[in-house]
């Protein structure tokens, strides 16, 4: 029996979509444990194309248990929106293969106005939040304010709450001249919708409790990267939730000691999307290239994102801090036709050298890199099966970035294909 947790190791973006994907057959079990619709991941089964969000990626699979852990934030009409998307193409999600931890915090109206004003009020300084409610829905819960997914079975409660949740975010809905939330208006909207997600409401700890002892595979499936962590990320430039392996564990309900392998995808350059530092962007023709080759847009946002050259520096921090065992690199044929690759292995910060990132904001603004500098390779790397097919040059590039991260590949991808992986260890073999 092995329990895989699946986090990013640099700014998410990193792929975790196929490469969850590509595990999940191997699953029984699938789990969301943190974020919100903020997160998206795309799968291509069959030549089928599938976007999602919140829902887990095993919904793609017959024969698959889909969990959205208690760590998630859910807005309920983003949540049938996309089901009724993946349904036209042909899935089938009903109760039995997709449940919802019945104390899972819910997104609201309110919300979504909340993210607006606080960006606004940032001004140049802003975040670059999606605008979908997920950091104020995370505020409220830690706020002890929440509704929660169980509140939808307790009319009375839920209008309790409602009131007390109102009540505390008038101030600001007054401060930025909005009109207030009508309560009324909101507690339809919950009842209406209240039915159809109860049906898939269950207290999942136990149902993992269960598959665990069943001997089942259970795979946790992480959202965003390790550099986006609320506490270990480029605070405050960063996610709302806890996205390192840990946060499997609370965001689930399961014990810590159920996670077996941790797992870290990672590209082989790096991207950010939105604003904060970025020590190793390009924003030069290189830089160009990255984007261009690797298709580099958003998949919720569509937004365009920022590319530069691999972070060694940041990613043996996120190995550490995040106890990965292994990482699954992927995208690595963009890499090809390049004539040299740098590799960050150092930051410079004033007269001092840094082998870490440091969390101060200030200095994580000016750290300049060290690189170090290696043999690119002409020839492709696009779809190879083996490590016999890769160039020389992207083998020792490979070699390289395992020494610099402390962290063995267990994985590489060379194309968007599921079958274009070379398997070094099979993660659910420990």
């Amino acid at each position: 029996m092995t329990h895989v947790a699946v986090i990013g190791s640099q700014w998410g973006d990193e792929g975790k979509g196929k490469v969850v994907d590509w595990l999940s057959e191997r699953a029984e079990v699938i789990v969301r444990f943190q974020g919100g619709h903020n997160a998206g991941h795309t799968l291509v089964v069959d030549g089928v194309t599938y976007k999602l969000s919140l829902l887990p990626s095993g919904v793609v699979r017959p024969n698959k248990l889909s969990i959205i852990g208690n760590g998630v934030v859910i807005d309920p009409h983003a949540l049938f929106n996309e089901i009724e998307r993946v349904s036209a193409q042909g899935l089938h999600i009903t109760p039995e293969n997709l449940m919802i931890a019945d104390n899972a915090a819910l997104i609201l109206p309110v919300h979504q106005h909340m993210d607006g004003i606080g960006e606004k009020l940032r001004g140049a300084s802003k975040i670059g939040t999606t605008n979908r409610g997920i950091g104020p829905a995370y505020e409220d819960k830690i706020g002890r304010r929440a509704i929660r997914v169980c509140d939808l079975g307790e009319p009375e409660v839920l209008a309790s709450k409602v009131d007390s949740l109102l009540a505390y975010h008038a101030v600001m809905m007054d401060y930025a001249e909005l009109p207030p939330i009508n309560k009324a208006e909101l507690l339809d909207g919950l009842r209406s919708i209240s039915a159809r997600l109860l049906s898939h409401a269950r207290p999942v700890w136990r149902v993992l409790r269960q598959a665990s002892m069943d001997r089942k595979h259970i795979l946790f499936e992480g959202a965003q990267g390790t550099m986006l962590d609320i506490d270990h990320g480029t605070y405050p430039f960063v996610t709302s939730s806890n996205t390192i392996a840990g946060c499997a564990a609370t965001g689930s309900g399961m014990g810590v000691g159920a996670l077996n392998y941790v797992l870290g995808i990672t590209k082989a350059y790096t991207t950010r999307v939105g604003s904060g530092p970025f020590p190793t962007e390009l924003t030069d023709d290189i830089g160009k290239r990255l984007g261009e080759r690797g298709h580099e847009f958003g998949t919720v946002t569509g937004r365009a994102r920022r590319c530069g050259w691999f972070d060694a520096v940041m990613v043996r921090q996120a190995v550490h801090i995040g106890g990965l065992n292994g990482i699954a690199l992927t995208k690595l044929d963009v890499l090809d036709g390049l004539d040299e690759l740098r590799i960050c292995v150092g930051y410079r910060l004033g007269d001092r050298t840094l082998d870490y990132f440091p969390a101060g904001q200030n200095a994580q603004a000016h750290v300049e890199p060290i690189y170090e500098t290696i043999e690119g390779w002409s020839d492709t790397t696009h779809g190879c099966r083996t490590w016999k097919d890769l160039p020389a040059a992207a083998i020792k590039y490979i070699r390289r970035i395992e020494e610099l991260i402390e962290c063995p590949v267990a994985m590489l991808s060379t194309s968007p294909k599921r079958e274009d992986t070379i398997l070094v260890r099979d993660p659910f073999l420990g």
